[in-house]
């Protein structure tokens, strides 16, 4: 149980509403990190436009923020996201081999090889941001990725940190 009061979905009003109204829509239950912000209506709307900003962005796709997603929150013990992420990749046609497989080769993803040197940048980023070179941003550059996509990425899976900590510090991080 959380430390924390949080608003559940059939409490819901205004931008704690708002922020689920997507995941309601769609069938889909409320991300625990989610509810936990209800407790902050501003952050709540903060956190909607960015939900908002990566579910449209124009350039990373749903397959490589999902892995960013799912790598990132497996090397932080994030069990939540770990198994809430685990299921966008099983709705998208991998089965549990491959996944478990990503955790120790994530050159293994499934995905197109501009969107693996994205993902492998991003998890090079989060776990030794020391060792992130020049060459490395030009690398992608030589992809077609722009600076905006780069700092996106990297900011998508540098986002499931902090929730993370608070989930843990609120006794939240359940699945």
């Amino acid at each position: 149980m959380s430390l924390l009061k949080t608003v559940p979905p059939d409490k819901a009003e205004g931008d704690v509403e708002e922020a689920y109204s997507f995941f309601v829509k769609s069938g889909i239950p409320i991300p625990k990190p989610l509810e936990m912000t209800s407790v902050s209506p501003g952050l709540i709307r903060i956190q909607k436009q960015v939900l908002d900003y990566f579910m449209n962005h124009p350039t990373l796709g749903f397959a490589l923020l999902s892995l960013i997603r799912f790598l990132v929150a497996k090397e932080y013990d994030y069990q939540f996201c770990t198994h809430f992420n685990y299921n966008f990749l099983k709705m998208q046609g991998m089965d549990d081999d491959d996944i478990e497989k990503l955790s120790s080769q994530p050159e293994t993803a499934p995905i197109e090889d501009k969107d693996k040197a994205m993902l492998l940048f991003v998890l090079k980023a989060i776990k030794t941001p020391d060792d992130v070179t020049q060459k490395d941003v030009e690398a992608l550059h030589e992809m077609g990725w722009s600076d905006r996509d780069i700092y996106d990425a990297t900011f998508h899976g540098a986002g499931m940190i902090g929730p993370r900590f608070l989930m843990k510090a609120f006794k939240m991080d359940t699945c």
